[in-house]
């Protein structure tokens, strides 16, 4: 590897808590689907890293598997975000009380 594993891991680490201060701290649906989509690629550099490292390819195939499991969650989450938003006319989601009763 020509990068030093900790340097990687720390790359991870801050794309991770981008992703992570984007979610705790928008309150806009949009930017919340963002924030979990590079909270996931936070995650697969960290997979990739370690496959790299010890030379074992379960890693990368976490990574695919990760990669078509955020594809799914944009393609359904933005779905729901149309309808509500078609609902309700906001993104604020806050706004959101149709299930309460």
């Amino acid at each position: 590897m020509i990068v030093p594993l900790g340097h990687v891991y720390f790359l991870a680490g801050a794309v991770f808590t981008m992703g992570l201060v984007c979610l705790v701290a928008r309150r806009n649906l949009i930017m919340t689907l963002v924030a979990v989509e590079v909270m996931m690629n936070g995650a697969g550099i960290a997979f990739v890293a370690a496959a790299l490292r010890w030379q074992l390819m379960g890693g990368q195939a976490f990574v695919l598997f990760i990669l078509a499991v955020a594809a799914a969650e944009v393609s359904v989450g933005l779905a729901l975000v149309v309808n509500l938003y078609r609902q309700t006319g906001s993104l604020d989601p806050d706004r959101y009380d149709i299930l309460k009763e």
